[in-house]
């Protein structure tokens, strides 16, 4: 009898391990797998064509002057030469030694950037030819080629009203390509917004100061205390993604509109001159009082129309920046 039930129970001990082990085998691609996976690939190089010249000849040197700044610290001091920055002196030193001493910086080896990229239904909007999700992707892959090729760590964080999808920080362009290949095909799982989950998520994940590029379209609530505090911790850059139809709306009538991420539907009638006035009113409103926040806190802001080129608004954005280091 025992002999017998000690049997079955063997017999059911290695039809669970059989059960398992056909479970971890990896599936045979189908062609139509395959396919996807040749597209894919094209795609991503494609980017990586399309942008390199971008960031050889307009983003590469600006990136590393604009952001060095954030990876200095403290070396030494030392006797003042003609020439040096005045800026640099360290008087408490030059008070003790009589003569005029300066404080040495040194660049550290590496910087963090992280990508923390919004996937929210919103995104899939575009009517100018590439949807707001496909400019992030392209202005993404430029950020983070210019870091790799500045010697930086990259990372993403991929994020609806949850956090999606978390890529640690490292460097080489196959770590970056993969980033890249994440954001233009990673699937949604949800479709609303949650910025403030998002920076707290970044802040408990990453403990070294960094460098966080912020691109979302910004349609969300209650994330100005999270951005705040996260701005303490990192170097935060607020990159804002829009389609001119958002800014403004074409007089073809009366039409229905859907919010991507809620589902609400409303009906306008855009052939009122007094609609149209009041939408484009509503909208600017809503950008200034992002942008007054942003200021007040310290948080830079880069303003992306999809019917236009990044490169401008981005040169101007490292310009500045730099002008400012250097002030």
């Amino acid at each position: 009898m025992w002999i017998y039930i000690i049997g079955i129970v063997l017999f059911a001990v290695l039809l669970v391990l059989a059960i398992v082990l056909l479970k971890r085998q990896p599936e045979q691609d189908t062609p139509q797998d395959e396919q996807l996976s040749r597209e894919l690939l094209k795609k991503v190089r494609q980017i990586e064509i399309s942008t390199r010249s971008v960031v050889n000849e307009v983003f590469s040197g600006e990136y590393h002057s604009v952001f060095k700044g954030r990876g200095m610290e403290f070396a030494e001091v030392r006797e003042y030469m003609p020439g040096d920055d005045v800026r640099q002196i360290d008087w408490n030193v030059s008070a003790r030694m009589g003569h005029p001493y300066i404080k040495v910086f040194e660049e550290e080896r590496e910087l963090t950037v992280m990508l923390l990229v919004d996937v929210s239904s919103s995104g899939n909007f575009g009517t100018t030819g590439q949807l707001k999700r496909e400019v992030a992707a392209e202005l993404s892959a430029v950020l983070a080629f210019s870091a790799i090729k500045n010697n930086d760590k990259v990372g993403l964080i991929i994020f609806s009203d949850k956090i999606e999808k978390f890529i640690p920080p490292r460097k080489g362009k196959k770590h970056v390509l993969r980033v890249i290949r994440e954001i233009l095909f990673h699937k949604p799982q949800e479709s609303t917004t949650d910025l403030a989950g998002a920076l707290e998520y970044l802040n408990r994940v990453l403990r070294r100061r960094s460098t966080v590029f912020l691109i979302s379209d910004f349609l969300s609530e209650n994330y100005e205390k999270a951005l705040h505090v996260a701005n303490k911790k990192h170097d935060i850059i607020a990159i804002s993604i829009t389609d001119p139809r958002e800014i403004s709306l074409p007089d073809v009538g009366l039409i229905d509109l859907e919010d991507a991420e809620t589902g609400e539907r409303i009906s306008l009638d855009t052939g009122s001159a007094a609609v149209r006035e009041g939408f484009a009113r509503d909208v600017l409103t809503m950008q200034d009082t992002r942008g007054s926040f942003l200021k007040s806190i310290g948080v830079d802001q880069i303003n992306i129309v999809t019917d236009r080129s990044y490169v401008e608004p981005i040169t101007r954005f490292f310009r500045m920046r730099a002008k400012r280091l250097a002030s």
